[in-house]
């Protein structure tokens, strides 16, 4: 009772229509199967994307229409995605195998004794055409991933990446720049 008192019986409605058709998503077997069910829902993806086995996570908060993916995206098998704000894929993104995209934070219920200190947020993500994100790799919530930016497998992306930057770690940090180099 406590959960639906602090999100509200319209938002628990919404979970509740969201969680069989999360349940119809992950047994779609071809991605082609899987595109037309994103965008049956509101998704605006276009045609030459690939997307494998994804997770979805918060749909009931923005949909399905909180994503964007535009054309040659690929999105490789159990990446997870958080729907509580919205995804911005551009042209030529590239996400590797098990990469996490969150746009929210938030640690529990209003009277965690740790909202005071970390109170909770939502901000969208938005992936710049061209870039390729690594196997493994986390993106918190609010990052912009800039054009041509190359992000290394394993790596906890917690603040934006300049265009042609090549960036690894924990957190990530920048490396070098992808258009000066030899």
């Amino acid at each position: 009772m406590k959960a639906l008192h602090e999100i509200g019986f319209s938002k628990a409605l919404r979970f509740g229509f969201w969680v069989p058709l999360l349940g119809l998503f992950s047994l779609a077997g071809y991605p082609q199967v899987r595109m037309v069910i994103l965008r049956i829902f509101g998704a605006r993806i276009r045609r030459s994307c690939i997307i494998h086995r994804v997770k979805f996570m918060n749909a009931y908060r923005k949909g399905f229409g909180g994503v964007y993916a535009g054309e040659e995206v690929f999105i490789g098998d159990e990446c997870l995605l958080d729907l509580a704000e919205s995804i911005t894929l551009e042209d030529q993104v590239t996400l590797a195998e098990r990469v996490v995209v969150l746009t929210h934070m938030n640690v529990g219920y209003r009277d965690h004794p740790l909202q005071k200190y970390f109170p909770a947020f939502a901000k969208p993500v938005v992936i710049k055409q061209g870039s390729f994100i690594g196997a493994n790799v986390t993106i918190l919530p609010g990052v912009t991933i800039g054009p041509r930016s190359f992000v290394a497998a394993g790596s906890v992306v917690t603040k934006d990446v300049s265009p042609d930057a090549l960036v690894g770690g924990v957190p990530a940090r920048q490396i070098r720049n992808i258009s000066t180099a030899a």
